[in-house]
């Protein structure tokens, strides 16, 4: 695994909450990115059981953790 591999940061329970996480690292300089699989949206309650996961470069993941926990949005 390389330094620019992505990583799973944190798992959220709806596309919006891991969304406003997203932005906030983003904000900070991070590029995130948002994985989901609810087939396309035509399944929107697998959110519920399967989780949206918030991406990041493994060589991010130190100080992503340490802003998502400042804005209250870690899990």
């Amino acid at each position: 695994m390389t330094e620019n591999d992505p990583v799973c940061i944190a798992t959220y329970s709806d596309e919006m909450s891991a969304e406003v996480a997203r932005a906030a690292l983003e904000s900070n300089g991070i590029y995130a990115f948002v994985s989901k699989d609810d087939c396309g949206g035509m399944r929107p309650h697998w959110q519920l059981t399967i989780g949206v996961r918030l991406m990041i470069r493994k060589a991010d993941a130190e100080v992503a953790a340490e802003i998502l926990q400042q804005a209250g949005s870690a899990m």
